[in-house]
């Protein structure tokens, strides 16, 4: 079998279990909605939670970047890509999350993998929760030290695991856990994580990606005011509205990731336009309280109404919402219903989820309309009704089936 014939023979298994990924071509209209292969949908798959990658602040201040910096930075920071801009916006990026220092990096994965890798030396020993992105897990794999996954969002069993550890006293030990999951649109509770980990002698590691701009005070994260003991992480490339992550972190921790953390070290800078926009994000995420409220009352709309159409939204209290439907092909069937009745949520299967729990991701964003949630409701209350019709016509014709045998 020759080279490529190996790779191809991988995605056609695949394709023979329906969960072939694909790239398909978008144009945003406006808003909420996209326009793909010329139809316009309401969007319901954005992680541009407050709206902000149109907001006009954003788009003047990456121009104005442009204008003073070029369009590129050149090379990496510690080359000559570090732009004066950088340390004014890791100031602010530090005051935004409360802590003595920041550090921005290209991407968010690029974060999670390379700062994990990095602190994870040998004499290290970092707990995971199952959940976590998969980013982190490329992390621990990257990682010099031991490292053990315990059951998502139990600390119970972070308890136990961490037990397993205390007489390790020359071992370093880590805690890492997203705030808000991805895929569940559940929370840690931060305060808990926090006190278990200290009562241990670790430090903790939070992804804050999906709460940064939309949760805690002023849009701050759920760590924010919580005196976390470590290492918080976030993105720019969601509720944000741009592009690349932050660490905030202490003025040594900060040193000790700028020698050694190899996403920053090997990785050109973020281009000017970039940080233009972050710095205006920082300047603008705090006034939008009332969109924040907003977001919160229509994810709490949306999870009462699909649980009382009969719908498992999981574990979900955020803008996140899951509708579990299990079977891969089912899951297909409802994105695909939407999608036809202009609506766009894909379609999570195995392996970005468990076998068993494929899912059609719901992601409310502030621009949303209530006539446009009340779209995706309806839509979804159809297709269970036409889904139970239909399951209900499948078991007379059984049953008619079995009279005549």
């Amino acid at each position: 079998m020759g080279t490529e014939q190996i790779y191809h023979s991988a995605t056609d298994e695949r394709r023979q279990h329906n969960r072939l990924r694909t790239l398909r071509s978008v144009a945003t209209a406006s808003g909420a909605m996209l326009s793909v292969d010329g139809r316009t949908l309401i969007n319901f798959a954005s992680n541009d939670y407050l709206g902000l990658s149109k907001h006009p602040a954003l788009k003047q201040r990456a121009i104005e970047f442009i204008e003073r910096f070029g369009a590129g930075s050149g090379s990496s920071r510690l080359v000559s890509g570090n732009l004066e801009a950088y340390e004014q916006l890791e100031r602010k990026i530090a005051a935004f999350k409360g802590t003595e220092a920041a550090l921005v990096l290209p991407s968010g994965y690029q974060t999670n993998a390379t700062v994990i890798a990095a602190l994870g030396r040998k004499q290290t020993v970092l707990f995971s929760d199952h959940e976590n992105h998969n980013s982190i897990a490329v992390g621990l794999q990257l990682a010099q030290g031991k490292w053990f996954r315990y059951s998502h969002n139990d600390l119970t069993h972070l308890e136990t695991r961490l037990q397993q550890h205390i007489a390790h006293d020359e071992r370093t030990k880590w805690v890492v856990s997203e705030t808000v999951f991805s895929m569940d649109g559940d929370a840690t509770d931060v305060n808990a994580l926090n006190q278990l980990a200290t009562a241990f002698g670790a430090s903790v590691y939070l992804d804050e990606a999906h709460a940064t701009g939309v949760l805690g005070p002023e849009g701050r994260g759920l760590c924010f005011g919580k005196g976390t003991n470590g290492i918080v992480m976030g993105t720019f490339s969601k509720a944000m509205g741009s592009f690349g992550a932050y660490i905030a972190c202490s003025k040594i921790m900060r040193e000790y990731l700028v020698n050694f953390c190899s996403g920053l070290i090997y990785s050109t800078a973020l281009p000017p336009a970039v940080l233009g926009s972050i710095d205006a994000a920082l300047d603008v995420v705090p006034e939008l309280e009332s969109e924040r409220e907003q977001l919160q009352s229509a994810s709490e709309h949306v999870r009462v109404r699909l649980q009382a159409m009969g719908f498992a939204t999981g574990r979900s209290t955020t803008q996140i919402i899951p509708i579990v439907i299990g079977e891969d092909d089912d899951a297909l069937k409802l994105a695909q219903y939407l999608e036809e009745n202009e609506i766009l949520a894909p379609a999570i299967r195995p392996p970005t989820v468990l076998e068993g729990e494929a899912r059609v991701r719901i992601s409310l964003t502030a621009k949303h309309t209530p006539e446009q949630i009340h779209k995706l409701l309806a839509t979804i209350a159809k297709f269970s009704a036409v889904k139970t019709h239909l399951k209900k016509e499948s078991l007379l014709l059984d049953k008619e089936c079995a009279t005549h045998v």
